[in-house]
């Protein structure tokens, strides 16, 4: 979920880079040049320095006195530390969260529907994007604006570090894990929506994992797929039952 702000100031260009290491078309160790950005952006290189200096201090890029600025390269420790951050943010959010409203079950329900659309065509960009953009708009449902923002950085790291090694069954799985998510907190069960989501974080982190080890061709295999540019408009719903209160 994007925020508006001012039209190229250096919160945009930091979001927006963001952004793009979500959708995994920024990869792990990519140099982000000052004087490219600036002129992508058409601003000042100083503006691009605030910009990325704002990502060093969330821990997402690196810099260098000699080499220059980097998209972080996570490693597997790394990974773990993030995910368990993750845990402590999102199941302590859970577990002293008030009901949540049928508006915001209506946008998260939304949410799932565009997640399911993006798996569906295999896109890469969008389906990783948006799987992880879940539980950002999940915290900001629930009036945490703060834990939002940092759970946008831990979500980056984990993202990073998955980076080409999601497969489309792992992405199918979570998106049925994050439906589950809505129904429970729909039903305002949060006992049960906290669950789900601590075995959802262990089912992301193992499947990563697991994909590591067993597949070392993924990078190439992903590189080298077909392109495609086919979305379903309107795919068939993942939840089982309608909202309570929506109209259909």
């Amino acid at each position: 979920m994007t925020v508006d702000l001012p039209t190229k100031s250096s919160a945009l260009i930091a979001q927006r880079i963001t952004d793009a290491m979500l959708a995994q078309k920024l990869a792990p160790g990519t140099r982000l040049g000052e004087q490219q950005l600036a002129e992508l952006f058409d601003v000042s290189r100083t503006q691009i320095r605030e910009a990325l200096t704002r990502l060093v201090t969330r821990g997402i890029v690196t810099v260098s006195p000699r080499r220059g600025w980097y998209v972080i390269a996570p490693t597997p420790e790394d990974a773990r530390e993030a995910f368990e951050a993750r845990r402590v943010l999102e199941l302590g959010l859970l577990r002293h969260a008030r009901p949540i409203s049928l508006d915001a079950v209506r946008l998260l329900r939304r949410h799932v529907e565009r997640e399911q659309a993006a798996v569906d065509s295999d896109d890469v960009a969008a389906r990783s994007y948006l799987l992880g953009d879940f539980h950002v708009c999940l915290c900001e449902s629930f009036g945490n604006s703060l834990l939002a923002d940092t759970l946008r950085d831990f979500t980056t790291r984990t993202t990073l570090t998955a980076m080409l090694y999601q497969s489309s069954h792992h992405a199918r799985q979570s998106c049925e894990e994050h439906a589950g998510i809505v129904v429970a907190l729909e039903d305002n069960n949060l006992v049960l929506a906290e669950q789900l989501m601590r075995d959802h974080l262990c089912n992301v982190e193992a499947g990563l994992n697991q994909s590591v080890r067993t597949d070392t061709l993924s990078p190439l295999r992903q590189a080298l797929a077909p392109m495609t540019n086919t979305i379903n408009p309107q795919p068939p719903s993942i939840f089982p039952i309608p909202a309570k209160g929506v109209s259909k």
